[in-house]
């Protein structure tokens, strides 16, 4: 008789090949299916096994049925396919094939208000539902992950040998892989790690952009500056593989990276991160501003004709060229620190919102190895959040106070110096100016209250009376005593 498998993988695109390979290279058995795509003339089940999987405990399975059949019980079915109604159509093939206490896992790029909907709705069959978030690319799925999971918590202890066996091992061998909270937590920490994957990504793009129009690097120059980087405080994987890129030439030996075109895709997930923001009143400036640098690269044939018409300013930079090197670090770092308090905000924000009980400091630890944002910075921020569990913004840590301390100066004559030029740093820039927000007593809302209580009667709150007590003036003379409800959406 065959064998019956650990775990059944429904989907052989790139991560799901890879997570199979790297559950069987750690001693699972796992039965694959992949649905038929029409025109496609192999299957691609029986290609793997005569590929990369020859040789191998798989059990290849050409329907679902045959799937479940193949696992043994309690089963684990693992989906990776794409996020949407793909995920919803195959919970709905899958629940009728599976018995009370089996586990549907969904390893995609979920939104996480759909997990919270799956969640509730596959344990209302008397099956357990996972959505976890997988970060690290091809690779890492391949060779350890960062694994975020959510969902049932029953389903949890199932799962776990399976998952912490696969993930990646950090620094000091600390697993990449932990349960972070009921429904939809995972996939919302996922979102929010793409969110400031995407803040990090626009402000090494806008350094990049720095040195190659103030300072005419060359890429050759800016990658053995990247690379002394990666080997202090930035130390990081989108940091190394900056410096690689930069290095990389293409067949005629000129830099690769100069002939790529100059328009960003996205899939998504740093949209929602920021639409959540809104929606609960968290200012995730940074990773916003990445976002809408995304589209902005995409109006590519606008910015070629703008570029002819408008005029730029015409101060040139005609300093230090080392100092502001210097000064870029210290920019960039200073940067860095905003975008993962805004992030790790709109965490603690959600964790109010949906009741979920979140660890700040070990969510850190599971971005610590495998994923996208992997970097030396992470374990900062552990620090950070075991001298303070309840730290409402890491800029109020003593060790990141200290650091802005020492980087403000220089962050300061980098964002200057590139708005005089003429040089594009929404994200360095607006990182700035939430932190000169933020540290600011008093903002100019009052002034914004009083527009408001002027022409819609919106009320306002007053310094000389308890909060929560609201007032309305009749500025003109002309209205009545009539004031509007106060409320914030």
């Amino acid at each position: 008789m065959t064998e019956k498998a650990d775990i059944g993988m429904v989907g052989l695109a790139v991560m799901g090949e890879n997570l199979s390979l790297n559950m069987e290279g750690k001693g699972f058995t796992v039965a694959l299916y992949n649905r038929t795509v029409p025109g496609v003339e192999e299957e691609v089940v029986p290609r793997f096994l005569r590929g990369r999987g020859k040789g191998k405990n798989f059990i290849g399975t050409g329907s679902l049925e045959e799937l479940v059949q193949s696992l043994a019980t309690p089963r684990r079915v693992m989906m990776m396919v794409k996020a949407g109604a793909a995920v919803d159509t195959l919970i709905e093939q899958l629940l009728p094939l599976l018995d009370e206490g089996d586990i549907l896992i969904d390893g995609g790029n979920s939104h996480f208000a759909d997990t919270v909907r799956r969640t509730k709705y596959v344990e209302s069959k008397g099956r357990l539902f996972i959505g976890t978030g997988v970060s690290g690319g091809e690779e890492g799925a391949l060779l350890g992950p960062s694994i975020m999971p959510g969902g049932s918590p029953g389903a949890w202890p199932r799962v776990e040998p399976v998952f912490q066996a696969i993930a990646a091992r950090a620094d000091g061998g600390s697993i990449c892989c932990d349960w972070v909270g009921r429904d939809g937590a995972g996939h919302f920490v996922k979102m929010v790690h793409n969110g400031i994957e995407y803040g990090d990504m626009q402000l090494i793009c806008e350094v990049y952009q720095v040195m190659k129009e103030l300072l005419a690097m060359s890429p050759v120059e800016m990658h053995e500056v990247f690379k002394r980087w990666n080997e202090g405080d930035l130390d990081s994987y989108l940091i190394q593989i900056t410096a690689d890129i930069l290095a990389y030439p293409d067949a005629d030996g000129e830099p690769l990276v100069e002939k790529i075109l100059d328009t960003a895709g996205q899939k998504g997930t740093g949209k929602w991160a920021s639409v959540v923001a809104l929606d609960l009143g968290i200012p995730l400036t940074l990773i916003s501003e990445a976002v809408y640098a995304r589209c902005l690269s995409a109006v590519k044939q606008e910015r070629v004709e703008a570029a002819g018409v408008l005029p730029a300013p015409a101060g040139k930079f005609t300093g230090d060229r080392n100092a502001l090197l210097q000064d870029l670090e210290q920019a960039l770092y200073a940067s860095k620190i905003v975008s993962y308090a805004q992030g790790f905000a709109l965490l603690r924000e959600a964790a109010k919102e949906y009741q979920w009980g979140l660890d700040y400091g070990a969510i850190a630890m599971l971005w610590r190895g495998g994923c996208i944002i992997r970097s030396v910075f992470l374990s900062k921020i552990k620090a950070a959040f075991d001298r303070n569990a309840e730290l409402p913004n890491l800029m109020l840590d003593p060790f990141f106070m200290a650091r802005i301390q020492t980087a403000q100066a220089a962050w300061r004559r980098v964002v200057s110096t590139a708005v005089l030029c003429g040089v594009w740093i929404p994200a360095l820039s607006t990182a700035l100016c939430y932190y000169d927000g933020y540290r600011n007593a008093r903002l100019p809302a009052n002034l914004l209250q009083a527009q408001r209580d002027y022409f819609g009667a919106h009320q306002y709150e007053r310094t000389d009376a308890p909060r929560g007590r609201f007032f309305h003036t009749n500025w003109t003379g002309r209205g009545g005593k009539t004031a509007s409800s106060s409320y914030n959406v």
